[in-house]
């Protein structure tokens, strides 16, 4: 069962991207919500701008949350053995994260342009690759099996989601014939299947999917599958150690990305009132929206425990990238059209299913 259902899975997010590519050559727009807009009108284009952002909100906190645990087992090996270090303020978690986004992740993120981060990502790449992380049962019973799919929906819509930087990738190839990215995205996904299933701890209740987290872990497995591994081991030292500066390094393009959409209503703001925009204007307006940004999200990663509270909701909006939008096109074949309605009511099951498990969590932990 769980090997067809990521069978099912990997068909519907491969063909979101070919859609994707194809509504990109066709509008002659290279990114993700001017595409929308320019197929499907100006109103599911806004639509898309508001859960754009709102995604790539939600990951960012979830990638501070992923950095916190990391450095809560940083401070592990500095402690000997089988004791205890008194509490300290400035050895506590939370104030090294307030301290990691104050040195490192703020001034990278304040530039216009961030070009050396396509460096960065080529040594460290990829940070999506630890957050491939379901809880599935152990097949005792064939409903919570059942169940249990259903609930890992939302993570691996986050887990594969790149829908939104498909468009900007594919914008940017020199070779842009259909059949070249059909490949590449066949290809990214496979790849990613692969390396997801080696790392995460899913499991099959009739195939076991051979997997060293859950293999390893059992149903012990932590939602941060790093955070199941022993403080003191060298080698997952190291594995922390760039797995935390890859997540340092991509969160910048983060808020570029979804600082380009706020920023768009604002020059268009000053140009009708002023006629002009100055340089300064945009500065001001660039550095006062990084700041809020990352502070917003750093307050809400303090207080979160757990990242896969975030993880089901950010699932639930990954299903507009990967399935909605896509399927929306008013200008399409026969066949293309009953694919698109068939992909619209997956994602509006996916959204629904997984928005409604967030908050029936969020109520009975209330």
């Amino acid at each position: 069962i769980g090997l067809y259902y990521f069978d099912i899975s990997l068909v519907f997010l491969v063909s979101g991207l070919i859609i994707l590519g194809y509504s990109s050559s066709i509008s002659g727009r290279c990114t993700y919500q001017a595409v929308v807009k320019e197929v499907c009108g100006a109103a599911i284009g806004q639509l898309c701008e508001l859960c754009f952002v709102f995604n790539l909100f939600m990951i960012a906190v979830a990638f501070l949350i992923i950095v916190k645990d990391q450095l809560e087992k940083f401070a592990v090996p500095l402690k000997p053995p089988n004791t205890t270090m008194p509490y300290r303020w400035y050895t506590d978690r939370h104030f090294a994260l307030v301290l990691v986004c104050m040195l490192l992740i703020l001034p990278m993120s304040i530039p216009k342009e961030i070009s050396l981060q396509k460096y960065i990502r080529l040594v460290l790449n990829n940070t999506d690759l630890l957050t491939d992380l379901n809880d599935w049962s152990d097949g005792s019973d064939q409903s919570s099996s059942w169940a249990s799919i259903f609930s890992a929906i939302p993570t691996i819509c986050f887990g594969f989601q790149c829908h939104e930087a498909s468009i900007a990738i594919y914008s940017s190839m020199e070779n842009q014939k259909l059949s070249h990215w059909v490949l590449i995205s066949v290809l990214s996904m496979v790849f990613c299947l692969i390396i997801y299933s080696l790392t995460g701890e899913e499991f099959s209740p009739t195939i076991p999917i051979w997997i060293y987290g859950y293999l390893t872990f059992g149903k012990n497995v932590e939602a941060d599958i790093l955070m199941s591994y022993a403080g003191h081991d060298v080698l997952m030292v190291v594995a922390r150690l760039l797995f935390g500066i890859s997540i340092i390094t991509v969160f910048p393009i983060i808020v570029l990305l979804s600082r380009s959409v706020m920023q768009e209503p604002l020059m268009k703001w000053r140009q009708k009132r002023t006629g002009t925009v100055t340089e300064a204007f945009e500065r001001c307006s660039r550095y006062l929206l990084t700041i809020l940004w990352i502070t917003v999200t750093l307050l809400i990663a303090m207080f979160v425990p757990d990242i896969s509270k975030v993880i089901s909701v950010i699932g639930g909006i990954s299903a507009f990238f990967i399935f909605i939008f896509p399927g929306t096109s008013p200008r399409s074949p026969l066949v293309l059209t009953t694919w698109g309605a068939l992909t619209l009511v997956c994602g509006a099951f996916i959204f629904g299913q997984s928005t409604t498990i967030a908050v029936m969590q969020l109520l009975h932990k209330t």
